[in-house]
């Protein structure tokens, strides 16, 4: 848990940030009333995948990119590939603990954008900024991202919680849909859009939390 010198810390980062900002008159994008439209997170599907292989890195910063949706009660829409039809196997148990209850829609297509179901769920919320993690960013990001810009939703690729087969391979998904329209966060980045101020003292300990955890502090 995070301490009171650790929150300390944060509140003093937030004055000397927020003092900045009014300063030079900088503003910053409303993800409150964005969802978590998670078109495969991190081992939904890891048939094939050289597990020695996987950043665990990108795993632990996924699951706090779902316990953040959670934490600020973004809807969540989370997809699977292959999971009933070919016994891939399903989302990994971090992840999974802290989705309990969310509903998975499992799919054959490669595309989550492809999917009937997929894409019913990310309309019903009603919402049109979509932040994106997945297991592989040169498929299962960048192909639902590339649909989703098309049909005007705005896209936030979290892209430190995504891998690609190599770093070429990430790089160069990252920067087609980049061209294309999505606007890159990170996790850290998306906690402080979310959180935006200390002083919603109900969210500063969870968060906090979340926070020294992906820092190490």
């Amino acid at each position: 848990m995070a301490n009171p010198e650790q929150l300390e810390y944060l509140q003093d980062s937030a004055d000397d940030w927020n003092i900045y900002r009014r300063e030079h008159s900088i503003t910053q994008p409303d993800l409150s009333e964005a969802n978590l439209s998670a078109a495969e997170l991190p081992g939904a599907d890891l048939s094939g995948v050289d597990l020695a292989r996987a950043d665990l890195r990108a795993i632990d910063l996924t699951n706090s990119v779902a316990k953040l949706a959670k934490l600020y009660a973004l809807p969540i829409v989370l997809s699977t590939v292959n999971v009933k039809t070919r016994g891939n196997a399903p989302t990994i148990h971090q992840v999974a603990e802290v989705l309990a209850g969310i509903e998975e829609f499992d799919r054959t297509t490669i595309n989550a954008w492809e999917d009937e179901e997929f894409v019913t769920a990310v309309k019903a919320t009603g919402r049109k900024k979509l932040i994106m993690t997945a297991l592989w960013t040169e498929a299962c990001l960048s192909f639902p991202a590339l649909d989703a810009l098309r049909e005007g939703y705005e896209v936030y690729p979290v892209v430190d919680a995504v891998g690609g087969t190599s770093v070429e391979a990430h790089r160069a998904a990252l920067e087609r849909i980049m061209q294309a329209g999505a606007q890159p966060t990170s996790v850290v980045q998306l906690l402080c859009e979310l959180q935006r101020d200390w002083a919603r003292t109900e969210s500063v300990q969870p968060v906090g939390e979340i926070l020294f955890t992906i820092e190490g502090r």
